[in-house]
């Protein structure tokens, strides 16, 4: 089905007299419209979110189209043509107040998430409303991910959210992200804080050197976790003074995918495109399913621990045809601390995927196993 997201297209397409069957117009205002759409037949057609006049809904519905109205009285949109950025989420910020936070898109959706029955909906409506919300942002990822182009060239990066900014960990992570986008990858993570900053981070770093990296990650240590107060001020104030730059004449992006479920914790705003869900299950699924570049796993707990299962399944059966990589960083912790490298080694005898599973300390040698795998196919 051919999607009609912007008014450009929307002309253009127009302007064609062709058959309006098969054809999906979404959030788009076509109320100055009205006379051109009344002389068409939209058998076959759906209409998204769209501001229409009452005779156009009548002639979509007597010609066999479909029209879905937007649910009003709602703090999100239920049918969205684009992700979010920080502009859109973190709009009414002022970084000089950190309280200013409460004013944001991205803070009203949470207090309206929670007010509504959290992961619980508590009416059929709302439960529509936020899987109208879901589906919209699937399909814009969906178009950005088309518009890459290469979907082995996406990588993941997992790890904890508590991971301090002032951290080796977090420093390793920035410095990963940064060399692969510079290779030409598309890094994406959960979108919060911790390790997840960090993978956005690097690749917003990506035309800045190494004194300048360093100096950002000194301003963001003073806020070294989320919980801090100053945590999303101080990323503002690396925002300010390191505006984004292109790289070889390009402006690279990064893809964020957090959830409301999580919405005590802010999302990272150096990610360039942020698909935020209420769904995590969604959200979660589908940040292992587009990483097929490979994931390098960092330190975290029980939300890591469970994505590098969910990830070693999908490479045991191979879900979406290939196995990808599966990288650790810090040796300790996953050998001695969280002994999880080990039995995922373990498990995977007798398989493909084990040859892919290793685990480094070393922020080249990361690199160059995902560049590696890259060149082999």
């Amino acid at each position: 089905m051919r999607e009609l997201e912007t008014i450009d297209e929307f002309e253009a397409y127009f302007k064609t007299g062709r058959s309006w069957n098969n054809i999906a117009i979404q959030g788009l205002d076509l109320t100055a419209y009205t006379e051109q759409l009344m002389n068409c037949d939209f058998n076959g057609s759906i209409f998204l979110g769209c501001s229409l006049s009452d005779e156009v809904i009548l002639k979509i519905i007597n010609t066999n189209g479909l029209q879905f109205p937007k649910i009003k009285g709602l703090p999100y949109k239920t049918f969205s043509n684009y992700l979010y950025r920080l502009e859109t989420l973190f709009d009414n910020f002022d970084p000089k107040k950190p309280e200013s936070y409460k004013n944001t898109t991205d803070w009203i959706i949470y207090q309206h998430f929670l007010k509504t029955g959290k992961g619980k909906p508590d009416s059929v409506l709302e439960s529509l409303a936020r899987r109208l919300h879901d589906h919209s942002i699937t399909d814009a990822l969906n178009n950005f991910i088309e518009d890459f182009g290469n979907p082995n060239k996406i990588v993941g990066i997992m790890g904890g959210h508590s991971t301090n900014r002032d951290s080796q960990d977090y420093l390793k992570s920035t410095l990963i992200a940064r060399n692969l986008a510079r290779s030409g990858y598309l890094m994406v993570s959960g979108g919060g804080p911790g390790a997840m900053e960090a993978t956005h981070l690097g690749v917003w770093f990506a035309a800045y050197d190494d004194s300048e990296l360093n100096d950002a990650i000194k301003i963001l240590s003073s806020a070294p976790v989320y919980n801090n107060k100053y945590w999303l001020s101080k990323a503002f104030d690396v925002i300010k003074k390191y505006p984004p730059k292109k790289y070889n004449g390009k402006l690279l992006e990064s893809l964020g995918i957090p959830t409301w479920f999580y919405g005590h914790e802010p999302p990272t705003p150096f990610a360039s495109k942020i698909a935020k869900y209420f769904a995590n299950s969604i959200r979660e699924a589908g940040l292992l399913a587009i990483a097929l570049g490979g994931i390098i796993f960092t330190p975290g707990m029980a939300g890591t621990v469970q994505e590098i299962f969910q990830d070693a399944c999908q490479n045991r059966y191979k879900t979406f045809a290939i196995a990808s990589p599966m990288i650790f960083l810090n040796s300790n912790f996953w050998i001695n601390e969280k002994p999880v490298y080990p039995l995922l080694k373990e498990l995977a005898k007798g398989h493909e995927y084990k040859k892919y599973i290793s685990i480094s300390d070393d922020v080249n040698s990361i690199v160059d196993k995902i560049i590696n795998f890259n060149s082999k196919k």
